[in-house]
């Protein structure tokens, strides 16, 4: 029989389990240890993740740092003129303007974003400059601008044919309703590329940049820029980044949400999942939008989830790269 210390103590140790995740209970307290993947590993959104996600490795076997790669990876897709939701030929506001927005996040935890840019083909390099060579987190509008060209990148009207068309098709109706996936009806509104890589050390990074919404009022920043919605890195987790209605990821913080998730010990699947479902249960848009979250851990396993069908991501890993479509809510 127990005697009443061990007794007490045993009672104790169970109270103490019983408050523990479940999660955390089963992959922590018996024993488990989270099955290291193959490194390195790149998870983009969207199928134009496949040539950025290209890019991004080739950069890491050539030698290349990972917040190398995770720039590089995105730029392909910036200057694409073809792509209606990123960079150049992006589709822009209702006022004919082309604006965007880009972030990136460096192992070190340091950061830096550009909102509301005109012009610039590649914000996602402006960002990196803003948090390399200034004080601040965050540049907009005429100041990032300024910046940029002071930095020495070129001006370039952003505006292309194609894009120009559609927003004057557009101005027929300008009815504003953006609609659920940019990806299965190309014609229309929008989308982003996110972006993260861990290399071969476990060092991780991350990029986002969009040209947001098509045919948004003039002003409107999404969540793409903003550190902690869009994009979030932390190097002794994991990364996060976001896709879709802005609005809906900035009002739950949702890259940063996952991303701490993670670190309470949820799996990266796990993370995406509770994200979304903090969107289904806060904002009663989430039944006529669409978000989708991509995540990577340290030890490079991935997760994938969107608030409705039609969302999907490119993973690079083990020699393969390949578009995957996201399990979702609804």
């Amino acid at each position: 029989m127990l005697n009443r210390r061990k007794f007490i103590e045993r009672s104790a140790a169970a109270g103490m389990l019983s408050l523990l995740p479940s999660v955390l209970k089963s992959n922590t307290l018996s024993g488990k240890v989270p099955v290291k993947k193959q490194l390195p590993v790149i998870i983009s959104t969207w199928k134009h993740g496949i040539p950025a996600n290209a890019e991004a490795m080739k950069t890491l076997q050539s030698g290349g740092k990972v917040l190398d790669a995770v720039e590089k990876g995105v730029m392909v897709v910036e200057a694409d003129p073809e792509n209606h939701s990123v960079g150049i030929g992006g589709l822009p506001d209702r006022d004919g303007h082309v604006t965007l927005d880009a972030s990136i996040m460096a192992p070190d935890g340091n950061a830096g974003s550009v909102c509301f840019l005109e012009n610039i083909v590649h914000p996602v390099s402006v960002a990196r400059l803003v948090m390399e060579k200034t004080p601040h987190v965050i540049l907009a509008g005429e100041g990032a601008l300024q910046f940029a060209v002071e930095s020495g990148f070129k001006e370039q009207n952003l505006l292309t044919p194609g894009a120009e068309k559609a927003w004057k098709e557009w101005l027929e109706k300008s009815h504003y309703d953006p609609v659920t996936n940019w990806e299965n009806e190309p014609n229309k509104y929008h989308d982003t590329i996110g972006l993260l890589a861990v290399n071969e050390n476990g060092e991780l990074a991350g990029a986002c940049t969009t040209s947001g919404l098509a045919f948004k009022l003039h002003g409107r920043v999404g969540d793409s820029p903003i550190i902690g919605a869009g994009l979030f890195v932390d190097n002794e987790v994991g990364g996060a980044t976001a896709t879709g209605m802005g609005e809906l990821v900035m009002k739950t913080l949702g890259s940063f949400l996952v991303v701490e998730l993670m670190r309470n010990g949820r799996t990266p699947q796990q993370a995406c999942e509770e994200a979304v479902m903090r969107i289904v249960k806060k904002d009663p848009e989430n039944k006529r939008r669409q978000v989708g979250y991509i995540a990577v851990s340290k030890n490079g396993e991935t997760g994938a989830f969107s608030l409705q069908p039609g969302f999907n991501y490119a993973l690079h890993q083990g020699g393969e790269n390949i578009l995957i479509d996201s399990k979702s809510h609804y």
